[in-house]
């Protein structure tokens, strides 16, 4: 099984969730009795994260949602948050973005709210 560091890199959700049912799915071919609890937790995570926004997103919609926010200077942290938690909303931009009163312009935060939903349209509930 190959070894994750978790200082390496930062994922967002959508890897999260790819990489724990590609280890569910390897796990119930090994069908090891050791197991257990590790298929539990896989389990309830995959089954949380396919509720959230991950569930729609891509790889390519995620490299070029990125791409398109290059120009904010955007944290990769907060670029992470936006993937994980897309802002609909400029209250959730505000809560994302640090400083955003000083850092982003009304029409900055107004073009993030059109890449979002362009990249991650809101799943119907």
């Amino acid at each position: 099984m190959e070894t994750i560091n978790a200082h390496a890199a930062f994922l967002c959700n959508y890897e999260v969730m790819q990489i724990l049912q590609q280890l569910k799915d390897d796990t119930q071919k090994k069908n090891k009795r050791g197991e257990a609890s590790l298929a539990t937790v896989t389990y309830e995570t995959v089954h949380y994260l396919q509720d959230t926004e991950c569930k729609s997103q891509s790889d390519e919609s995620i490299q070029n949602f990125l791409e398109k926010m290059k120009k904010f200077k955007l944290t990769k942290m907060e670029k992470l948050m936006m993937v994980n938690t897309p802002p609909r909303t400029e209250l959730e931009i505000q809560l994302i973005v640090q400083e955003s009163e000083e850092r982003l312009s009304e029409e900055d935060v107004h073009n993030i709210i059109d890449i979002v939903n362009e990249f991650f349209p809101p799943v119907p509930s």
